[in-house]
């Protein structure tokens, strides 16, 4: 009877088309991040921990930073307003036009903030070294700015794809800024020189955009027409964005902050707090293309029909998720100085440059399984547009990392930095999950 049931239970889960579509986006993001994982391998080979890697990220910290806060805010927010628009009032064409414009305004404002901002985040923030390291810096940053308009559209496209199921070609998109900065990198590094991996990585921004251009425009999915701002959904999602932009705000200055502490140690510290983050982030990414972009829009059809079950799907994936994800923790704390060691060090990439992003790099797993899911939970609360509490978590997290930075990096060096954000990936996830809770017995009460 067991055997039948699991074999019933499997046959089901084949013909269920949210499975087939994580399998799918899973396969693929394991294919994108893998070449973008052997393009870091290729570049900390070549750069190892040094200071045009330093710059690098300092130079994209503040366009990724916008990327990550207030474009992905923008377009998270704009996914479950389009599927209640599409189900509701059905004005398709005058919704896309008016989400299109919103995402080009924004991102040309953001360049521009971008543009003066940087002379004062780099004297304030990471004060104290040569001119030619400010030069370096700036350089690069110029290339980089435009990556925000580009990162902006194809945010725009790749939502429309996700919401249309159209997942393949939203996933595997980011392959195309890996091909670019490898070009750059074996092609041309004698010509670009300082630049090669801000100029590969903006010739990416744009293959990405025309990328999904073209896919959009075949497939028929971009229906423009007269923008109306006084749409319900539309007035609905303009109502959500302060809300998941602040949040995403506070969130994205959790980063910057590491970021700060540790350009205040020795020089490299910047890159091994990245490369300490690889594999996790890796792992994190793969899970959650694979979970959350198919989940965003499944969520919020799901809560516009059956906003109980939605809740119940959620604890059941979360249940199994967490599970699977202790045990894979488990498993890469031991190994972690093999691994780092098996991946990343060649060349300029010595031993000791192995044991100390292997140490933070044990820090970051410590919050893995807890990141995941509070993420999950996360895209769940934004497909029913519960956004303004993350804005509040976001707010303490932030107050409480600069705290727990401050004091661990004292402690511990640039391990103790990772090991503060692996502490606020516990407390918010279950602080998060808590809240979600409670939402889910306010329904059943009434």
């Amino acid at each position: 009877m067991k055997g039948q049931k699991l074999i019933s239970t499997f046959n089901s889960l084949k013909k269920n088309p949210t499975i087939i579509n994580i399998i799918t986006v899973g396969a693929l993001s394991i294919f994108v991040k893998g070449f973008g994982f052997f393009k870091e391998i290729v570049i900390a080979g070549e750069f190892g921990l040094s200071e045009l890697l330093d710059t690098f990220y300092i130079a994209l910290l503040v366009p990724g930073f916008i990327n990550e806060v207030f474009i992905n805010a923008f377009n998270t927010v704009f996914i479950p307003n389009y599927i209640a628009e599409e189900k509701t009032q059905k004005a398709i064409g005058p919704f896309q036009s008016t989400s299109f414009i919103i995402t080009i305004c924004s991102s040309l404002v953001f360049m521009f903030i971008a543009f003066l901002f940087t002379d004062v985040y780099l004297n304030v923030f990471f004060s104290g070294h040569t001119a030619e390291y400010y030069d370096l810096i700036k350089s690069q940053f110029y290339y980089l700015l435009p990556c925000i308009l580009f990162w902006g559209l194809t945010s725009f496209l790749n939502g429309l794809l996700n919401i249309y199921d159209e997942f393949r070609y939203s996933t595997i998109y980011p392959v195309l800024t890996s091909i670019a900065m490898l070009v750059c990198l074996f092609g041309f590094q004698n010509e670009l020189k300082e630049d090669v991996l801000a100029v590969g990585m903006l010739i990416g921004a744009i293959s990405q955009f025309l990328f999904l251009l073209i896919v959009s425009v075949k497939k028929s999915i971009i229906t423009l027409g007269i923008p109306d701002f006084k749409n319900k959904n539309a007035i609905t999602m303009f109502k959500q964005v302060p809300a998941k932009v602040s949040s995403g705000f506070l969130t994205g200055l959790i980063p910057v902050a590491d970021q700060f502490f540790a350009a205040q140690l020795v020089i490299g510290s910047i890159a091994a707090l990245n490369y300490g983050l690889k594999i996790p982030a890796f792992i994190t990414t793969i899970l959650l293309l694979a979970l959350g972009n198919v989940l965003l829009p499944y969520f919020s059809k799901l809560s516009v029909d059956n906003i109980d079950q939605a809740y119940r799907k959620l604890y059941q994936l979360l249940k199994w998720l967490f599970i699977l994800l202790i045990s894979l923790t488990f498993i890469l704390i031991i190994f972690s100085n093999d691994i780092i060691e098996l991946v990343f060090e060649r060349n300029n990439f010595s031993e000791s440059d192995t044991n100390i992003v292997s140490n933070v790099q044990k820090m970051f797993l410590i919050g893995l399984p807890f990141t995941i899911c509070g993420n999950i939970v996360v895209r769940f609360l934004t497909s029913i547009n519960k956004n303004t509490y993350m804005a509040y978590v976001s707010l303490v997290s932030i107050i409480l990392n600069v705290i727990l930075d401050w004091i661990l990096m004292k402690w511990y060096g640039i391990m103790g930095i990772a090991l503060c954000t692996a502490i606020l990936q516990i407390l918010r996830s279950l602080v998060l999950f808590n809240y979600t809770r409670k939402q889910h017995k306010l329904i059943n009460s009434f």
